[in-house]
């Protein structure tokens, strides 16, 4: 079959199409799997993505250099207590758990019991494992809504959090969240006690919650 000049085959002529940002205003909710949102994560590895126990998808902007700052000194000084202890396996902000409840966080530092961590077969370790964490903290940053965090600190102790930290730059506060018990509210605390969840860790606040 003859081909006139100029003539090009039909998937040659397609334009590329250069991707879009996609703006979600606040209100909006996208709902998704959680082997669609497996997919989307190792799909955009350099945002900070969580999947609520409604299948809703939330998008969480990077944290300020001051935050990361204070974040990388918590989970320092866990790291540190773990090396010496053995007692567990410590996580950073791009760790994701599978709740009980569906809902896959990343808290800003998280342990897991040692014996726990060995239970969990090689693939579960390999993506968003289904495992309850025992402590968690989180660290707010200028962007984040008190009333938002404090609705995951709730979700963490319901869904099996032995211990959880909501720690406050802003206001100099920490809540400390433990399961059958109040909350716990303390006003520029200078340390922080692991407990008898993490015996023998003391978490210095200098450089964390205050300068």
């Amino acid at each position: 079959m003859s081909q006139r000049v100029g003539d090009q085959p039909r998937a040659r002529r397609r334009r590329t199409r250069k991707p879009i940002a996609l703006a979600i205003p606040p209100g909006v909710r996208l709902r998704i799997s959680p082997a669609s949102f497996w997919k989307l994560c190792r799909a955009n590895r350099d945002l900070r993505l969580e999947r609520t126990s409604r299948g809703e998808l939330i998008v969480m902007p990077p944290a300020g250099a001051d935050t990361g700052s204070r974040n990388a000194g918590i989970t320092a000084q866990l790291w540190n207590w773990n090396q010496r202890t053995g007692l567990g396996v410590v996580f950073d902000s791009s760790a994701g758990f599978t709740l009980p409840n569906t809902a896959i966080r990343g808290p800003d530092a998280t342990w897991l019991a040692k014996e726990r961590w060995e239970a969990l077969p090689q693939e579960e370790r390999e993506k968003f494992s289904h495992v309850c964490p025992d402590f968690v903290v989180e660290l707010r940053s200028k962007s984040d809504e008190k009333k938002i965090l404090r609705d995951k600190m709730r979700e963490y102790i319901a869904q099996g959090v032995r211990l959880a930290w909501l720690i406050d730059p802003r206001t100099a506060t920490v809540e400390i969240s433990r399961p059958g018990r109040t909350v716990e509210i303390l006003k520029q605390p200078p340390t922080l006690s692991g407990e008898d969840v993490l015996p023998g860790f003391v978490l210095d606040l200098k450089g964390i919650l205050f300068d």
